[in-house]
């Protein structure tokens, strides 16, 4: 079993005083070891980037240069940090090599950006300013499907604005993000940057400390609320970014054997595990046979298995709780006459692997129709009317993206401009990138990340005032 993780805290190498084991999905077997960070242990990273903050607040190009140096180090990562991530998360090995490589230039891109100023007056007897303030101290909780990409979304706009940060990652896929703390442990100064590890309990206690001004979370609607209510009583800035139940309108123009696999790969990427992928498709009647066709040959082609086996191209369900739900949310949908056109179980008997499946015969009011999945099983559901295609994409509490398709472009963008969502993409979905600001509407999630909108949220307006004394 693989040992030797540490958390970072205060520029220094912490072993912790307890530990917790970390599961492989593709085997539902612990393999690693990592720290288990107790409330003294979250006190001293607390104290430390509380105490790193003045310095650290008062020079932006000091501040870029290191995440510049950062973004470099992660362009030739340690042996081994790409393995260990498919290990961890299950991903196939050459996307956890890509999701390391976007780290880095997540961090490159943000290290580009200006915090915008205004000057709204400027005489010899009067001068008004606009300025954007570093908050203090950030506590920050990532998720378990991108864990180490998503932590740079949170560690690169917090640390460019001037503030200082405390980062957990998810239990499921801590390693790589306390390997994170380590490479740039000697890059960024001591207490900047922190990196602790523990399960839903430490959550609670970074949420309520009473050191951060700001919360970032990125995880479930259930947990951002949590999230939400814990920072309220203290007026902690917060950042969620939560759920989605994405929906995909295809137009009658298209073809449908052009689109299936820009739909199916849109969904199935990282096995369904993206906040943002198609979770339902809406589709006209007379298309829609040909459609379920084609996604379930494109379905039955895919090699599932051990992302470090050669050839891979969907691993398994990161982990039992979310396994255990897909199966449920496939079998309800079974009980109501959905239709499985492929897949629709386990594969193997060890780890978390699922087939990848097509769901036909199914409309709202199902649950997996309903709810957001997070797994690879995409329903496919037809419509006579487009505008009631729209109606239906929006009738649900969560608004994170969507997506039109159509050959005819400006028809596409009419239809997607009227999706209730942070981000409406036409004949393409999961185009998120570093200058794109992103974040959802409903209960998907407050405020956004990314580019300048997502660095400003790391930020406090101050208004200087200045006036000649008499």
């Amino acid at each position: 079993m693989a040992a030797g993780y540490t958390m970072t805290i205060d520029g220094k190498s912490v072993k912790g005083s307890k530990s917790t084991g970390v599961i492989n999905p593709a085997t539902g077997k612990i393999f690693a070891e990592v720290p288990d960070c107790s409330k003294a242990e979250l006190d001293q990273a607390m104290n430390a980037a509380q105490k790193a903050f003045p310095a650290w607040s008062k020079d932006i190009n000091a501040r870029r240069k290191v995440l510049n140096e950062c973004a470099a180090a992660l362009q030739q990562p340690p042996e081994g940090l790409a393995r260990t991530l498919t290990l961890e998360q299950g991903k196939p090995l050459d996307k956890a090599a890509q999701e390391i490589m976007l780290t880095s230039m997540w961090c490159a891109f943000t290290a580009m950006l200006d915090l915008p100023a205004e000057v709204l007056m400027d005489t010899p007897d009067s001068k008004i300013e606009i300025k954007r303030k570093p908050l203090g101290v950030v506590a920050a909780i990532t998720p378990w499907n991108y864990p180490i990409m998503l932590g740079m979304w949170k560690i690169a706009p917090a640390l460019l604005a001037g503030n200082t940060i405390v980062l957990k990652p998810s239990p499921y896929t801590p390693i790589t993000t306390l390997m994170l703390g380590e490479i740039l442990k000697d890059i960024v100064p001591p207490g900047v940057l922190n990196v602790v590890s523990g399960g839903d309990e430490l959550g609670s206690w970074m949420t309520s400390h009473p050191i951060p001004r700001k919360i970032s979370f990125t995880g479930s609607v259930e947990t951002g609320k949590r999230v939400a209510a814990a920072a309220a009583p203290d007026l902690k800035r917060v950042t969620l970014e939560l759920g989605g139940n994405d929906a995909a309108i295809i137009l009658a123009d298209v073809d449908p054997a052009v689109v299936a696999p820009k739909i199916f790969w849109g969904a199935f990427e990282n096995s369904g595990q993206i906040c943002s992928a198609i979770k339902r498709v809406y589709v006209p009647e007379q298309m829609y046979n040909a459609l379920l066709d084609n996604l379930g040959e494109i379905a039955k082609g895919v090699k599932v298995g051990d992302g470090l086996e050669a050839g891979t191209q969907l691993g398994p369900i990161n982990n039992k709780m979310q396994f255990e739900r897909v199966t449920e949310l496939v079998e309800d949908a079974k009980k109501h006459g959905a239709k499985i056109v492929t897949g629709g179980s386990r594969v193997g008997k060890e780890g978390y692997f699922f087939a990848p499946t097509i769901v036909g015969n199914i409309s709202d009011g199902v649950r997996l129709v309903d709810e957001e999945q997070f797994g690879p099983a995409l329903p496919i559901i037809p419509y006579k009317d487009v505008d009631d295609a729209v109606r239906r994409a929006n009738s649900t509490h969560f608004g994170l993206s969507g997506s039109v398709w159509s050959n005819d472009s400006a028809r596409g963008t009419e239809v997607a401009s009227q999706l209730e969502c942070g981000s409406a993409w036409v004949n393409q979905h999961l185009a998120i990138a570093p200058n794109l600001p992103f974040g959802g509407a409903k209960w998907s999630g407050i405020g956004v990340e990314n580019g300048t909108w997502g660095l400003m949220g790391f930020t406090e307006i101050q208004v200087v005032n200045s006036v000649k004394l008499s």
